[in-house]
């Protein structure tokens, strides 16, 4: 797993790459692009994440993923904080998020 000492750096890297969509998680699916594309949880990978520790504050913890869906030819990110386990999505969204 390659290492990035901040999340705009490893945000940027991604992006070289391809993965350039802005992804936002709703209840059930991840969607982007104001909604033009709504993604389901087996319509997509997690290629790779990163998580991200704030020095002092906890509000700066984050785990960025990154995301493909080869069935709408996407690839973007989606930033979300660790309180991911919190927030009100279905046991398959969970289960797709869930950090091994």
């Amino acid at each position: 797993m390659r290492d990035f000492e901040t999340l705009s750096q490893a945000m940027n890297a991604l992006r070289e790459e391809g993965y350039v969509e802005d992804f936002n998680l709703k209840q059930n699916c991840i969607e982007c692009r104001n909604g033009e594309f709504t993604v389901f949880h087996n319509e997509f990978e997690i290629d790779e994440y990163f998580r991200f520790e704030g020095m002092s504050d906890p509000g700066d913890n984050s785990i960025l993923y990154a995301i493909s869906s080869e069935k709408y030819g996407l690839k973007g990110q989606l930033v979300n904080g660790y309180g991911i386990y919190t927030e009100p999505i279905t046991n398959e969204m969970l289960q797709k998020l869930k950090m091994d």
